[in-house]
């Protein structure tokens, strides 16, 4: 199970055996694996400062949770394409969560244990505040980024009456720069094809003979060319229009078509290196507009690169900047490494290598090192937690054991909890009587029983993606 019991009792010897007790019926029957819990001793001061502490760490751990849940859930959508691999990247100081609660050690050095307690949950706090700042511009930036795409996608969805043509057409479907000869587009019903090659030379007058063929189609229908004289492109729309083609109304242009093409490239870059830097991804995709179907059909140009190819992917491979390692390994798109990033790849290597396909994007490799420090920051917090809590129940001076158990089963929790509250009773008998008896109330208790033991208890639950 990926839940944990964080619990303390009075280290004076009675409660100590009471600990053997419970470390005895828990291992023989299977309930849990407990393991001792290190808290360095702190600068305790006044009650009254424990008490405003206790309300403040209780804030601040339901925060932190929220936050690295929010992380977690941002790694998720960011490996939308790796989803299997998510678990990976939740690690705490390179090692899995389970096993860095299991072998907790307070950082003396981040969180200094001779400071005032107050200024120890302080710096907690600046710290998740900062890493929450920073998810959110990055989070904000990486939707945008990703709203923007999916935008430009729905445009290369959907049928030639609606879809984007600038990935189907070419600079040779067209009479271009002429003064008196403009080339339309039209889509005919697939019924209507025998029609269309039959009448559209006379629909108008001073249409250029011979002048369609075919560039694209869908299942709906097809889309030609045609030819004519600009003083009869009104006449010529009515007239098909009569007759069930429609003209799309597009002019080619060179330098938009260009622009759109390399908008969605850099689009599509950019939002697959927020996850992987490796450009491997991309060559895989089928095109750069993956989605539509639309289909080139032998009609139109042969030895013109397939449909939603662009240009730039079309010339080959070699185009890929900002690492000479990377060499040919990728195209359509621009690096987005700097040099304090490259290390990453493993290396300078050969040319042509390219990266590793596991190299991490800018915005995976943040969460994956933020996601570290909020979760590290949030086990400090429930140690916190356990100690203030400790001496606020058992008193000074400081003493008493922290322990950490794991059920092996969700079924079996109900039985663990029956041992905990029969070992530990005589800390507190009206608590331990009211676990019993729900119309028993805990004087000055603001919580509801099931919130209360006789033991300080704490839980620690690790489902972060459920």
């Amino acid at each position: 199970m990926s839940e944990f019991w964080l619990i303390s009792a009075p280290g004076d010897k009675e409660n100590l055996q009471a600990l053997e007790r419970m470390n005895m019926v828990t291992s023989k029957s299977n309930l849990s694996q407990n393991t001792k819990f290190a808290i360095p001793d702190f600068k305790v001061g006044t009650l009254d400062s424990l008490v405003g502490l206790s309300d403040e760490l209780g804030k601040l751990d339901t925060f932190a949770e929220s936050l690295i849940k929010r992380m977690a859930q941002s790694v998720v959508e960011v490996m939308e394409d790796a989803k299997g691999k998510v678990r990976e990247n939740l690690l705490a100081n390179g090692v899995d969560l389970t096993s860095f609660v299991t072998h907790f050690e307070w950082d003396m050095a981040k969180y200094p244990a001779k400071q005032p307690l107050a200024s120890v949950v302080d710096t907690l706090a600046k710290q998740l505040a900062q890493i929450e700042t920073d998810l959110k511009s990055r989070t904000a930036a990486y939707n945008t980024l990703k709203i923007t795409l999916e935008n430009l996608e729905k445009k290369s969805q959907g049928n030639l009456f609606t879809r984007t043509l600038s990935d189907i057409v070419s600079k040779e479907d067209f009479v271009l720069d002429s003064e008196y000869l403009v080339t339309l587009l039209v889509i005919v019903p697939k019924p209507n094809y025998v029609q269309w090659q039959k009448t559209y030379e006379s629909l108008s007058d001073m249409v250029v003979p011979r002048s369609t063929k075919l560039i694209a189609e869908d299942k709906e229908g097809g889309l030609f060319t045609v030819t004519l004289f600009r003083k009869v492109i009104d006449d010529f729309k009515t007239k098909a229009k009569a007759n069930k083609f429609m003209v799309r109304e597009f002019y080619y242009d060179e330098k938009e078509i260009k622009r759109e093409r390399e908008e969605m490239t850099r689009l599509l870059s950019d939002k697959k290196q927020q996850y992987q830097t490796s450009c491997v991804a991309l060559k895989k995709g089928s095109s750069t507009f993956p989605d539509h179907k639309v289909k080139v059909t032998p009609l139109g140009h042969p030895d013109r690169p397939a449909v939603g190819l662009t240009d730039r992917e079309s010339e080959g491979e070699g185009e890929m900047t900002g690492h000479p390692s990377l060499g040919d390994s990728c195209h359509g798109a621009k690096a987005l490494w700097s040099r304090e990033e490259l290390p990453e790849l493993g290396g300078s290597g050969d040319a042509g290598s390219g990266p590793e396909p596991s190299a991490k994007g800018p915005l995976l490799r943040w969460l994956k090192v933020n996601f570290s420090e909020a979760f590290i920051a949030w086990v400090h917090i429930k140690a916190l937690r356990v100690f203030v809590e400790s001496v606020l129940r058992y008193g000074l001076p400081v003493n008493f054991q922290a322990v950490l158990l794991q059920p092996h089963k969700k079924s079996s929790t109900k039985r663990l909890r029956e041992v905990l509250n029969s070992v530990f009773r005589h800390l507190d008998e009206v608590a331990a009587a009211s676990l019993l008896d729900a119309s028993v109330e805990i004087p000055g208790l603001q919580l509801s029983n099931q919130d209360y033991f006789p033991y300080v208890y704490f839980h620690i639950d690790l489902s972060l993606l459920d």
